[in-house]
């Protein structure tokens, strides 16, 4: 089950395991497809997980065109 920490005075509520999204595309060299990242995904979201790390410098900004 899933666990959940207030983020700061925010009021949000977000798990307390983060997924890092550094690893999704495959410019790089390496890295995970766009079939296998969504899966990662899925997995992360269907065990309860909202909190994503992503920014727009990782795999050239493909993590986060997969992430929205």
């Amino acid at each position: 089950m899933m666990k959940y920490k207030l983020l700061g005075k925010s009021g949000l509520r977000v798990s307390e395991f983060c997924l890092g999204t550094m690893t999704f595309g495959e410019e790089w060299g390496w890295g995970s497809s766009h079939q296998e990242s969504w899966k990662i995904f899925d997995i992360f979201a269907t065990a309860g997980g909202n909190f994503i790390d992503t920014a727009n410098f990782y795999t050239s900004g493909t993590s986060e065109k997969y992430v929205v």
